[in-house]
C-alpha cells in the first residue's frame, strides 16, 4: 500500500482546508508515538501550526498567479481583457450619469397622401395643425411625426412622454401641445399593482391611435366619433394573470377644469387574455365631459357657452390572431346630456345625444410581407337629430346630422326631418406591405354612406348619400 506523505500533497492539488486537515491528520497520526511529554506536544504543535501558514501563503500566491494569467490567455491577452472592462465598467457610469440606464427611445413619422371626391381635395397631408381643421374623418392622427421617450427606473417606475406635434391628441383638444402622452406609473406593493397619472390617451375599442398598430390608414367610424380623446388624472393599473385592470379620475377631453366644473369621470378598461390567440377587452366612462353645443343664443345672437353634462359611454371588443388570419370586433354604446344636434322644437331645450354602433375588421397576410384588411362599420344615429361625442351640430363633412332637402332661396339648409339624423356607415380595402424591418408601404379605399343626403359635394353645391376616400401612406418607425 502506497504511503500518504505531505510531499505528496503539493498546494497545486489541494485546496488550503483539505491540505490543512490532510496535515492536521498526519499529526496527530503522528502524536501518540513522537510526544511523550506535554512539552513535546506543544512543540508539535507549534510546528504543525507553522506548516500550515506557510502552506496557506503558498496556495494563495498560486491563485493570484492564476488570476493574473488565468489559464489558456497569455499576459498580453489579460492586458486587453482587463482593458475592455475597465472601458466597459466606464460606459456604464457615463450611462448611469446621463440617466440613460432604462431609457428606451422610439418614434414614426408617415407622411400621406389623401383624396376625398366631396371635398374635392388631393393632396399630401403631414403636420397640419388639425387644432386649425378640427377632427374629421380624413384628417384623423396619420401625417404625424412623432417622438417616444420611456424611462423604467431600479424600482420599477415608469415615465413616458410622446410628443406628436400638431397631430397628437393635445393638438385636438388643447389647441397647440405638442404633448400626445405624459404619463407616469408608480409600483405601489409590488410590480403588478401600479398608480398611473398624468395625460394618458383613450384606451377604448381595438384599433389603436399610432399607425405602426393601425392596419389601415384611417380609423373605424366608432374611434372617430364616439370615444373620448384622452383623459388627465389618475388612478390605478393592476395585473393578475390573464386580466388586466385600469381605470382613472379625470377630465376628459380636458387639460384643466373650468371655473364653476368640479366633478370628475370615471373611466376604465378591463382586458382578458383567453389564450394565446384571443381575448376580448371592454371600457367606459361616466361623468362629465365638454358640451360643444350652439344652439342657445343670448339676445344679441351670440352662442352661450354650455357647462360639461353628464356622458355614459361602453364599449366592448374582441380579438382572434392566428396564423395569417386577423379578426377583431367592437360594439359600443354612448349618450351625452344637452349635446343632441335639434334642440326641442316646442320649448327650445337642449336635448340628450344618444347613439350606438359596430365595427367589424378582418385582415389576412397572402405573404409574410402582404397583408390585405377589410373593415366595416356601421353608427345609429338617429336620436334627436343626431349628435356624438364631440359633435353637436350637422356637420356636412363627416356625415352627422339630418338629411338635407335642399337649400332655399336665401341660402340656408333645408332639412327632410330635423328630428331624425341620418345613420352612417363605412367600407374600407386596405393592403400594406412590409418593405423592410421598419418601413411600411399602405394603400386605403373607403367608402362612405349615410341613409340620406349629408355630404356636401363642395364642387357643385349639392348633398349626396356617399362619400370616396383614397390614402396612401409610407411610414418609417425605429
Amino acid at each position: 500500500m502506497k504511503q500518504l506523505t505531505l510531499s505528496a500533497l503539493t498546494p497545486s492539488r489541494m485546496s488550503p482546508v483539505a491540505l490543512a486537515a490532510a496535515v492536521m491528520a498526519g499529526a496527530l497520526w503522528a502524536l501518540p508515538a513522537r510526544a511523550d511529554t506535554q512539552e513535546e506536544l506543544l512543540k508539535e504543535l507549534r510546528a504543525l501550526k507553522a506548516r500550515v501558514a506557510e502552506l496557506e501563503k503558498k496556495v494563495e500566491a498560486s491563485e493570484a498567479r492564476a488570476a493574473e494569467n488565468p489559464p489558456g490567455m497569455t499576459a498580453d491577452q489579460q492586458q486587453e481583457f482587463n482593458r475592455i472592462a475597465i472601458k466597459a465598467e466606464a460606459l456604464e457610469d457615463a450611462r448611469d450619469m446621463l440617466g440613460l440606464k432604462g431609457l428606451k427611445v422610439s418614434g414614426y413619422m408617415d407622411p400621406t397622401f389623401i383624396y376625398n371626391q366631396r371635398q374635392d381635395r388631393a393632396g399630401f397631408q403631414f403636420l397640419n395643425n388639425v387644432s386649425d381643421d378640427l377632427y374629421n374623418y380624413d384628417n384623423s392622427y396619420f401625417g404625424a411625426a412623432v417622438i417616444d421617450f420611456v424611462k423604467e427606473t431600479d424600482g420599477g417606475a415608469r415615465w413616458r412622454l410622446t410628443l406628436a406635434p400638431n397631430r397628437g391628441v393635445g393638438t385636438v383638444f388643447n389647441g397647440e401641445s405638442p404633448v400626445h402622452e405624459a404619463s407616469v406609473s408608480i409600483p405601489l406593493t409590488d410590480l403588478q399593482t401600479r398608480l398611473i397619472a398624468g395625460q394618458i390617451p383613450d384606451w377604448s375599442g381595438f384599433e389603436y391611435l399610432q399607425p405602426t398598430l393601425n392596419k389601415l390608414i384611417t380609423h373605424n367610424l366608432l374611434f372617430d366619433f364616439t370615444l373620448p380623446t384622452a383623459y388627465t388624472g389618475a388612478g390605478l393599473e393592476l395585473t393578475s394573470g390573464k386580466w388586466i385592470v385600469k381605470g382613472v379620475l379625470a377630465n376628459v377631453n380636458a387639460s384643466k377644469r373650468a371655473a364653476g366644473e368640479s366633478a370628475p369621470a370615471l373611466a376604465y378598461r378591463v382586458d382578458y387574455a383567453k389564450g394565446e390567440f384571443q381575448g376580448f377587452g371592454f371600457a367606459g366612462v361616466h361623468g362629465k365631459a365638454p358640451n360643444f353645443s350652439e344652439n342657445i343664443l343670448d339676445d344679441a345672437g351670440e352662442v352661450v357657452a354650455q357647462p360639461d353634462s353628464r356622458v355614459d359611454l361602453f364599449e366592448f371588443d374582441a380579438y382572434f390572431i392566428r396564423g395569417d388570419w386577423t379578426v377583431q370586433g367592437q360594439l359600443s354604446w354612448g349618450r351625452q346630456e344637452r349635446t343632441a344636434i335639434t334642440p326641442d322644437p316646442d320649448t327650445g331645450e337642449l336635448r340628450d345625444a344618444q347613439w350606438w354602433g359596430v365595427s367589424a375588421l378582418a385582415a389576412y397576410k397572402f405573404e409574410p410581407r402582404l397583408e390585405g384588411t377589410v373593415r366595416l362599420d356601421y353608427l345609429n344615429n338617429r336620436k334627436n337629430g343626431g349628435g356624438l361625442l364631440g359633435y353637436s351640430a350637422a356637420d356636412d363633412r363627416n356625415g352627422i346630422g339630418p338629411a338635407v332637402a335642399g337649400i332655399d332661396d336665401d341660402g340656408n339648409v333645408v332639412y327632410d326631418d330635423p328630428e331624425r339624423g341620418v345613420n352612417r356607415w363605412a367600407l374600407s380595402f386596405g393592403l400594406s406591405y412590409l418593405f423592410n424591418q421598419n418601413t411600411t408601404f399602405k394603400v386605403e379605399y373607403r367608402h362612405d354612406g349615410a341613409s340620406g343626403p349629408v355630404f356636401l359635394d363642395v364642387k357643385s353645391g349639392d348633398y349626396r348619400k356617399t362619400n370616396q376616400l383614397l390614402g396612401a401612406s409610407v411610414l418609417v418607425s425605429f
